[in-house]
């Protein structure tokens, strides 16, 4: 199927699940949904990285223990230099939200609590037949986790 002119040709989404508190709770899990045009890279990770740590340092989070995969814009140079970098600052700060990266063993996506979520949301969304536009995919996918739908992540301009 061909791509809607003006359409990207891909669209990547990155996700960050909270789990509900407690076992007892019947309070939904959380996911905050950001999309990227393109495919997932370093630059935009770090500032998915800022923003969900922005959001819980306003929850009044002190750390955020962050279990993801083995794929290359997680564990990247770049973005473990950036890890590096805010953890630093926020210790000396006293400020915002230390960021523990708990990487899986390769070829463990199942240990990831994300991976059933993604899995059912994806089912959820497709359209056999057809390709669905960036807004129309958005706003399934924003509605299946009910979640808001955010601006798009790019890519920070460098300043000469």
């Amino acid at each position: 199927q061909a791509v809607p002119a003006g359409e990207p040709k891909a669209l990547a989404c990155y996700g960050l699940l909270l789990p509900a508190e407690g076992k007892a709770c019947l309070a939904p899990d959380e996911m905050w949904l950001r999309f990227v045009e393109g495919r997932p890279l370093s630059a935009i990770t770090t500032a998915y990285l800022a923003w969900c740590g922005h959001r819980l340092a306003a929850r009044g989070a002190r750390v955020w223990v962050l279990i993801w995969d083995n794929a290359a814009w997680h564990i990247s140079h770049e973005v473990r230099q950036w890890l590096r970098e805010h953890n630093r600052a926020v210790k000396r700060s006293g400020q915002g939200v230390r960021i523990l990266p708990c990487p899986l063993p390769v070829k463990s996506p199942w240990l990831n609590p994300i991976e059933v979520h993604w899995r059912h949301g994806k089912r959820q969304t497709v359209a056999p037949g057809r390709v669905l536009s960036v807004e129309e995919l958005e706003t399934r996918i924003c509605s299946y986790y009910g979640c808001s739908k955010e601006s798009h992540l790019v890519i920070p301009e460098k300043v000469a």
